[in-house]
């Protein structure tokens, strides 16, 4: 049985999709995709607000960064690095690429899945003593200022002045615009 091992490949930021899906070709028309187990880009999903909606994205985890399991023996190796976008390989030592250690792996591969399974992870995208417009609610028109962000109930504690005084609200994310 061929002893798989997870390298990590050093790649261009931001193609990180383009060069998997070149390795997998180029892999396969060379006939060493039976040595590759596996091509991972570790993502994971952020929520984001625009506009007063959430909009899920997904991001890559390790920007720059691909994860391979595969069996380098013989030429393989200098495929990968020979294919467009490809930087090298992580850890090389005298030009023979280091394999992560399952520790490290399972780290990755357990985060990676703990970010998935956690889901709603919203991007906030406010910041304490900034200027914010209410849009919902009884207090609709209202202009305040940032005094709390509460992360784990996604509120926001707005100090805005009614009738003279400064009072603070608690609402949701929802709830404000930036002004």
């Amino acid at each position: 049985m061929a002893d798989f091992k997870w390298y990590v490949i050093r790649v261009i930021s931001g193609q990180e999709k383009k060069i998997k899906t070149h390795l997998e070709n180029e892999l396969k028309r060379e006939g060493y995709d039976t040595r590759v187990n596996q091509i991972l880009i570790p993502m994971e999903k952020v929520i984001q607000l625009k506009n007063g909606k959430k909009v899920a994205k997904e991001r890559n985890y390790f920007p720059g960064y691909v994860l391979l399991e595969a069996v380098l023996e013989g030429e393989l190796a200098h495929i990968i690095k020979s294919i467009n976008g490809v930087v090298g390989f992580l850890g090389a030592k005298n030009g023979e690429p280091d394999a992560l250690r399952p520790s490290e792996v399972n780290r990755i591969l357990g985060k990676v899945d703990a970010i998935n399974e956690a889901g709603d992870n919203v991007e906030i995208p406010f910041h304490i003593n900034e200027a914010v417009k209410v849009i919902d609610g009884p207090f609709n028109g209202f202009s305040g200022v940032i005094e709390e962000i509460n992360e784990e109930k996604k509120k926001l504690k707005v100090i805005v002045k009614i009738f003279g005084r400064r009072t603070p609200l608690e609402l949701g994310y929802m709830q404000v615009e930036k002004e």
